[in-house]
């Protein structure tokens, strides 16, 4: 089974609203999902994202569609670094 990272729309119309899940590359857009990774609100800007969950995917061969790409890399950007 190839696992995809990608965004499900929903919202109302022209209102969208977005869940970042990890999926089979085969099933629809909006359709069954394995995990919720996160969600992204375009209107304000607003992204969540459990980037441990992220991480684990994409060892595991998950493959990002590329717009999630570019999330997550924004993402990885603004988080703090930790104190060792």
């Amino acid at each position: 089974m190839a696992v995809a990272i990608r965004m499900a729309r929903g919202g109302s119309k022209k209102r969208p609203f977005y869940r970042i899940v990890a999926t089979n590359s085969r099933s629809a857009r909006d359709g069954r999902f394995i995990e919720q990774l996160g969600h992204y609100n375009p209107a304000d800007k607003a992204l969540t994202l459990d980037l441990e969950r992220y991480d684990y995917w994409l060892g595991v061969g998950a493959q990002p569609s590329a717009t999630m790409h570019r999330l997550a890399k924004s993402a990885k950007k603004n988080v703090p670094a930790t104190a060792a």
